[in-house]
């Protein structure tokens, strides 16, 4: 297993890691005030000490009135650099690297619900959380300015305190999401309609502001999906071209990683292929790829919110996803789920310790805590309805 292709080096820029597993950004909800709690420090801590390479923090609201209401969420402004250092610091010291992921609500948030900005109203491209399902205001090109600077603001503190680098959340029905799919853009200013490339325009402009304000050597990843909280059948491109088109001029303004989050890692995108969205991306662009869904699990985030207990694949799922690694489809692997139960998975896959692999609950997504859960599914029931 040492020699496992998985567990082999990788260089992105100024970083190397040591093998390809990555702990990507999941809602703990250990936070007051946006800063995070010393607990989070312990639990990235003990991920990298169980083998991971990678930790990108949680979803962090960027400095905007309208990011967010939620009100253990984490903030990238504030008091809550002071914590963010602290975790980095964790992190670097077990000899891992670190991501901060920023964040806007956009339609996704509720209004009148508390926070630090409690009358501002939720923007997003037109005002809607999906076809038919309004929900605030479409943003003025005002709000896209402010908007676009509190992103930057954001990647600047997190390279001020020492991150390796930011990702951008752009998937699950978020602001940035609400850009990239045509149900939720309809705007008419060349931000967006009906083509790929005007409905990707903003997200490209932050990322070209952040690279000119953080410089060529800071790591920039996005992450996007099809599918949304509110439509697991959602898409945002509807052919190989229209991912090519949106991931050329991402490229093009500073993106260096794409983090590909998909229910299933393994479930083909297209018909006639039997790539998936990750693959289908490594295909299309020059940039490093994660590829992320229900990696080691038999069954996918949502459906454990639901309330089905997810059962480890073992060594059949680590076959499936290193022969998918070796025919090039994607460059790391994000394990989401299976690393909140299990600090030393990635330890326990590299040494073939199958057996003691656990299964996943709901409960231990909530950790002692309903907030997180009651959020998603309460946004499932409302917006799908």
């Amino acid at each position: 297993m040492a020699r496992d292709p998985l567990f082999s080096p990788l260089t992105i820029k100024t970083i190397t890691l040591p093998n390809r597993f990555v702990m990507p950004g999941m809602q703990r909800h250990w936070c007051e005030g946006g800063r995070p709690l010393d607990r989070m420090a312990d639990y990235y801590r003990r991920r990298v000490e169980g083998g991971v390479s990678l930790v990108i923090g949680e979803s962090s609201a960027v400095d905007h009135p309208a990011s967010t209401q939620q009100p253990t969420a984490a903030h990238v402004f504030g008091p809550a650099l002071e914590g963010w250092k602290h975790c980095i610091d964790a992190v670097h010291g077990a000899g891992g690297h670190m991501f901060l992921q920023l964040w806007h609500e956009g339609a996704v948030r509720k209004e009148n619900a508390g926070g630090l900005h409690p009358d501002a109203r939720s923007v997003s491209p037109s005002g809607l959380v999906r076809a038919g399902v309004e929900n605030g205001v479409a943003a003025t090109a005002d709000d896209l300015a402010a908007i676009k600077a509190a992103f930057v603001k954001g990647a600047v503190s997190a390279r001020e305190i020492g991150a390796d680098g930011v990702e951008l959340h752009a998937c699950h029905g978020y602001l940035l999401d609400l850009f990239l799919w045509a149900q939720t853009n309809r705007r008419d200013d060349g931000y967006g309609g009906d083509d790929i490339a005007a409905r990707v325009r903003f997200p490209a402009e932050i990322v070209t502001a952040i690279r000119a304000a953080v410089g060529p050597d800071f790591i920039i990843s996005f992450r996007f999906s099809q599918w949304k909280e509110v439509d697991f059948e959602a898409r945002i491109v509807e052919s190989p071209e229209e991912l090519e088109t949106m991931l050329r001029l991402l490229r093009q303004a500073g993106v260096d990683l794409f983090h590909v989050s998909t229910r299933r890692f393994h479930t083909p995108e297209w018909p006639n292929s039997p790539l998936g969205l990750a693959g289908w991306t490594k295909t299309l662009t020059d940039a490093p790829v994660i590829t992320v869904g229900s990696v080691g699990l038999d069954t996918d985030l949502m459906t454990n919110l639901f309330g089905e207990t997810a059962n480890p694949t073992g060594a059949p799922g680590l076959g499936e996803l290193r022969r998918r690694f070796e025919n090039g489809e994607f460059d790391m692997v994000s394990v989401g789920r299976a690393l909140i139960g299990d600090p030393a998975w990635v330890a326990k896959m590299r040494d073939g310790r199958f057996d003691e692999l656990k299964p996943f609950r709901r409960e231990d997504m909530t950790d002692g805590t309903e907030w997180e859960m009651d959020f998603v599914l309460d946004a499932h029931d409302k917006l799908a309805s």
